[in-house]
């Protein structure tokens, strides 16, 4: 997991993880967890340390506990003219070198996590075929591979935050969930 290092108001660096930011502000002073939700952990009596160590448990149990932030679009974009889903568009109407018959097709974007995305094209129809069923068809299975590919995404994007949690753990000498010290 990254970290960067902090240097607070009373001089004292420290080494925080991503997911946690410092807060020092008039009478303000503690430790941000942002990840699913915010919490302060304030120094209080305890020390920055003590509510630093506080935070980072509570981001990795959160990590340990929660799917990963998706970071893929849940809406369409206000710019896109269509009603298509998101990561669909078309139809893209095209008549292939060689052809003198016109086809149409969706395209779908396949996000892949820590990679490029792919694209794919649903075929619908050719000029004499299409047919708003036989698009209908092609729609629900443009959007049947979008929901798959998001589902890859969000496992891949889970199981890649929680080893970067899991070597964060062994780096500062957390206890591993559910075991003792």
């Amino acid at each position: 997991m990254k970290t960067r290092s902090v240097v607070i108001h009373t001089g004292e660096r420290f080494e925080v993880p991503q997911g946690i930011q410092r807060i020092d502000h008039r009478s303000t002073h503690g430790w941000q967890l942002r990840y699913a939700g915010t919490r302060l952990y304030s120094d209080g009596g305890t020390g920055a340390a003590a509510s630093l160590a506080a935070a980072r448990a509570e981001l990795l149990r959160r990590i340990a506990k929660l799917p990963a932030p998706s970071r893929l679009r849940s809406r369409p974009s206000r710019h896109k003219h269509s009603d298509l889903p998101v990561g669909i568009s078309g139809p893209v109407v095209r008549c292939r070198p060689g052809s003198q018959t016109m086809d149409s097709s969706l395209s779908v974007s396949l996000p892949r996590y820590g990679q490029a995305p792919l694209r794919r094209s649903i075929f619908i129809g050719t000029q004499n075929t299409y047919t708003p069923e036989r698009f209908l068809a092609a729609l629900a299975r443009a959007v049947a591979l979008r929901e798959q590919a998001e589902a890859a995404y969000q496992r891949a994007a889970t199981k890649a935050k929680r080893a970067e949690a899991q070597a964060l753990r062994e780096a500062v000498g957390a206890p591993r969930r559910g075991a003792k010290r």
